[in-house]
C-alpha cells in the first residue's frame, strides 16, 4: 500500500509541474530499465495513465558529482540515491525519457571533482546537479562558469560556491543564513540564556556560520559567554573546548560543525557530567549513523535542517516511503535537497521549453531565466525563490533527536 501511495503522490507532483519522463539507472537513464528495476516506478507510470507525454523532446543529460567513497560518502550516497529516484519518477510518469542521468564519484576531493566534471562533459553533460561538498563545488563551479553550463548544488552551502558565476545556483541554505537563522530560532524559542560556541576556525563552513551567528546573537540580545575554536590539525580531542563552555556556565552550546566532531563533544560532555542544550546546523545530519557511537548521547540534540523524515505531510511521507523501498534506508536532508534539485530543474525545463537538442550554453541561459523568475514547492521548502546570485530563499525548520530519531519541532 505504501508503494502505491508513494508512487501516486510522486506522479501527482510530476503532473502538477506539467511534465514527466521514463527511467534512470545508477549510471545512465533509459525507459526500459526503470520499468523493470522499480515496482514503485512502474506504479508511478500506472498512476499517470499511459504517461502524460508532456515532455516529448530528446532527453536532457543531467549529471551528478559527489563522494560515494571516503569519509564524506554518507552525503554523496544520499544525493546519488535521491537524484536517481527523482529521475526514475519523472521519466516513468511521462512515459518517455525527460532526463538521461549519470553520477560520478569525487571522494570529496577538488581535483577529482574537476576530473569527474570533465568525464561528464565527454558524456554530453547539459545540466549539473552537484557537486555535493563545498571545496569540490568551488573548484567545479569555476569550470562551469567558463563553460556557461548550468550548475545547481544540493548541499554546498558556502557563499563562494555561487560567486563563480551567474550560472551557479544552490538549493541549500548558505552558511551565513544558517548562522542568522540559528540565532533567531534560539532567541525566539528561548532555548538558552548563556551561549557557548565550539567551531572549526580552519573550515569555511564552520567559521562562516559562526561569524553570522555571533553578529545576529548580539542583535537578539543572546549572551555568548565563550567561543572556543579548533582546527583540522587539532580536533582529535575536544574535551578542553567542552570544559571551557562548562566553566563559563553555558546552558546552550552552539555547534556549527560536522557530525564527526560533534560526536566527540557529546562524548566529552557526558564524561564530565555536562548537559547543556546542544544546537547544530545541517552538518550535524548524520550523527546517528556513526559506527560505534552511543546515539543515546545525542538525545535532545537540536539542529536546523530543511527536512525532517518524520514530518507528516503527504509529500515527505511519499518520498521517505519510496526512498526506503529503493535503498533500504531513511533519507537525510542531503537526499531531500538533491531530490528537490532534480524536480526544480524539471519544472524549469518544462516551463522554459528546454530540451536535449539544445546546446548546453543555451540550456544554461534558459534555466537561469526560469530560476530567477519562478517559485518552486519542494520537500525542503514551499515557495522557494532564487535571486540573480543563485542563492535560495526558503524558511528553515528545526528538528530534535528524540528516541534515537530525528523529530520535527
Amino acid at each position: 500500500m505504501k508503494k502505491l501511495v508513494s508512487s501516486v503522490l510522486a506522479a501527482s507532483m510530476v503532473l502538477s509541474l506539467a511534465a514527466c519522463g521514463s527511467s534512470a539507472s545508477t549510471d545512465t537513464a533509459s525507459s526500459s530499465e526503470a520499468a523493470s528495476t522499480s515496482t514503485s516506478t512502474a506504479a508511478t507510470t500506472e498512476a499517470a495513465g499511459e504517461g502524460s507525454g508532456a515532455y516529448t523532446g530528446t532527453p536532457i543529460k543531467i549529471g551528478g558529482i559527489g563522494p560515494v567513497t571516503g569519509g564524506a560518502a554518507i552525503y554523496g550516497q544520499a544525493v546519488k540515491n535521491a537524484e536517481e529516484l527523482a529521475v526514475k519518477e519523472i521519466n516513468a510518469a511521462n512515459g518517455s525519457d525527460v532526463f538521461e542521468w549519470k553520477f560520478e564519484d569525487d571522494e570529496h576531493d577538488a581535483e577529482k571533482s574537476v576530473n569527474a566534471y570533465n568525464t561528464l562533459k565527454d558524456w554530453g553533460l547539459q545540466v549539473l546537479a552537484g557537486p555535493v561538498t563545498t571545496t569540490p563545488s568551488i573548484a567545479v563551479a569555476a569550470e562551469t562558469a567558463n563553460d556557461n553550463l548550468f550548475m545547481m548544488t544540493p548541499s554546498a552551502s558556502a557563499p563562494a560556491v555561487i560567486e563563480s558565476g551567474d550560472n551557479v545556483f544552490q538549493i541549500c541554505f548558505t552558511d551565513p543564513n544558517q548562522g542568522v537563522a540559528s540565532a533567531d530560532y534560539i532567541a525566539e524559542n528561548k532555548l538558552g540564556t548563556k551561549v557557548g560556541i565550539i567551531y572549526d576556525s580552519s573550515d569555511a563552513y564552520s567559521s562562516g556560520i559562526y561569524e553570522k551567528f555571533k553578529a545576529e546573537a548580539a542583535a537578539k540580545n543572546l549572551e555568548i559567554v565563550t567561543a572556543e575554536a579548533f582546527t583540522a590539525d587539532n580536533k582529535s580531542d575536544l574535551s578542553t573546548q567542552v570544559a571551557k563552555c562548562q566553566q563559563a556556565g553555558a546552558d546552550l552550546v552552539f555547534l556549527p560543525i560536522y557530525y564527526q566532531e560533534a560526536s566527540q563533544i557529546l562524548i566529552a560532555a557526558n564524561k564530565s557530567g555536562y548537559a547543556p542544550v546542544f544546537f547544530g546546523c545541517d552538518g550535524m545530519d548524520g550523527i546517528l549513523t556513526i559506527e560505534g557511537f552511543d546515539t543515546s548521547l545525542a538525545e535532545g540534540l537540536m539542529l536546523l535542517t530543511p527536512f525532517a523524515a518524520d514530518a507528516q505531510d503527504e509529500k515527505t511521507q511519499a518520498f521517505v516511503s519510496a526512498y526506503k523501498e529503493a535503498y533500504g534506508d531513511t533519507p537525510n536532508q542531503f537526499a531531500a535537497d538533491a531530490y528537490d534539485v532534480v524536480y526544480a530543474i524539471y519544472q524549469a525545463a518544462v516551463a522554459g521549453g528546454i530540451n536535449g537538442d539544445m546546446d548546453a550554453s543555451d540550456v544554461c541561459d534558459a534555466l537561469k531565466a526560469q530560476f530567477t523568475s519562478m517559485t518552486f514547492d519542494g520537500l525542503t521548502g514551499d515557495g522557494m525563490t532564487w535571486d540573480a546570485s543563485g542563492a535560495v530563499s526558503k524558511a528553515p525548520k528545526a528538528v530534535v533527536i528524540k528516541d534515537g530519531a530525528y523529530a520535527a519541532m
